[in-house]
């Protein structure tokens, strides 16, 4: 997805590109360093969610029956078309990076737009099937309040659910500030082949947030 970025010396105003920081020599270094830096807190994403996995497969693995009971309340269509939704997103981002490469900045605009509209899609139906949880009663620990089970111990599922789902979505939202960040410096002509950093990047945030999703819907929606 990445290719090299010219010299700073390569166009000019001085010689400088007007998005060069004083302690880089040139915006290859540059866009370097924030790659570096991303996927460095991108590792730390990986760690955070990786524990709250194990820790879903601990007590899944004691707790078999009413982890298996619980996730019959989820909703699989809602589950699939939010999975649908954010691989399409994924697919409009590569573009976006794309069109920042080849100095199309209409594509630009258009397609980052068109991921912002997924992700606020994906919210829509999380909202959607909270409010379905929140109506039955299916909530966390002590506020378990559903009627008519048969297995005990389903609150231990719908913890990690709200928990998982929920720290994702905080994500999807931090997601789409981004997103809104860079449509309007878009809008601005701040971004070209000269200077796409800020793109790829967000770029990188948001395949980690569908990666995590491509996880999450199949190990609460499918084989719980």
């Amino acid at each position: 997805m990445s290719t090299a970025i010219p010299s700073a010396h390569a166009h000019a105003e001085g010689g400088q590109t007007p998005f060069l920081q004083h302690h880089f020599r040139e915006m290859s270094q540059q866009f370097d360093a924030a790659k570096i830096g991303m996927w460095l807190f991108l590792v730390t994403e990986v760690l955070l969610f990786g524990g709250l996995f194990v820790g879903y497969g601990i007590m899944h693995a004691r707790h078999p029956e009413a982890f298996v009971a619980a996730h019959h309340h989820l909703d699989k269509t809602m589950g699939a078309l939010n999975t649908v939704v954010l691989l399409i997103s994924s697919f409009t981002m590569v573009l976006s990076v794309w069109a920042a490469q080849t100095s199309r900045k209409k594509l630009l605009v258009l397609f980052l737009l068109l991921t912002l509209a997924c992700a606020g899609t994906f919210m829509v139906v999380k909202y959607f099937e909270y409010s379905h949880k929140f109506h039955e009663g299916l909530l966390p620990g002590k506020y378990y309040s559903h009627k008519g089970d048969t297995v005990p111990g389903q609150f231990l599922f719908f913890s990690f659910y709200f928990m998982m789902t929920g720290l994702h979505g905080i994500h999807v939202l931090l997601g789409m500030a981004a997103i809104a960040w860079l449509v309007w410096r878009a809008l601005k002509g701040h971004f070209s082949s000269l200077y796409y950093a800020p793109v790829e990047i967000t770029g990188l945030y948001w395949h980690l947030v569908d990666l995590i999703w491509i996880y999450l819907f199949p190990l609460m929606y499918l084989i719980s």
